[in-house]
């Protein structure tokens, strides 16, 4: 679906978060609701020199990647009258001119049972970007974020604050991509800290 059938006369519009924006939307929005849209897995394959990185070391932040049995949980952002354009003047910003990313029209489906799906707008960078970094492994992804920051901070606090948000909100999904980097991360800070001590 186009992005402009999306916004066609629309009075309100989602906006679904599956990175920073699940903790950090940084615009003004009606209510949020936590679920998932299918087809779509997290992967952080995506190369960042402004926010988690620089031009000599980018850092890494996720995109989605087409998977027919894949699902990715996040958060939609409802946005209503002045603040869909105030948003997504916001998000071309931050996400788009920033970022590299694009958008799409997704279903998005509410974790409550009775509540029926919505049509949300969602970014993604794709691998013809040119700071699309692509896959590797969690060992490699890792090794890049420990000594990757940007002008919004370290690349960790990235990755840590998406997985705190993955075990405090959807404490039932295990999503091993995101939580075997977080291992890594982290068990190459603990040796650097305990070679720090040994000195």
């Amino acid at each position: 679906m186009k992005l402009q059938d999306v916004l066609a006369e629309k009075t309100s519009l989602w906006i679904f978060g599956y990175g920073s924006l699940v903790w950090k939307p940084d615009f003004k929005f009606k209510r949020s609701k936590v679920g998932y849209i299918q087809g779509y897995k997290r992967r952080f394959w995506h190369g960042d020199n402004f926010h988690r990185g620089n031009n000599e070391m980018p850092g890494r932040v996720v995109t989605l990647v087409e998977d027919d049995d894949a699902c990715t949980w996040g958060v939609a952002y409802e946005v209503t009258g002045a603040q869909i354009e105030e948003s997504l003047k916001y998000l071309n910003v931050r996400e788009a001119v920033l970022g590299g990313y694009i958008t799409k029209a997704v279903e998005f489906i509410p974790r409550e049972n009775e509540e029926a799906p919505l049509l949300a707008l969602v970014y993604i960078a794709t691998a013809d970007n040119p700071i699309y970094l692509g896959p590797a492994s969690p060992e490699e992804i890792a090794a890049q974020i420990v000594v990757s920051r940007g002008k919004t901070g370290h690349n960790i606090e990235y990755l840590l604050r998406l997985a705190d948000f993955m075990r405090l909100r959807c404490p039932e999904v295990e999503d091993t991509h995101l939580f075997s980097i977080e291992t890594a991360t982290l068990a190459i800070v603990l040796a650097s800290e305990l070679d720090m001590s040994a000195l």
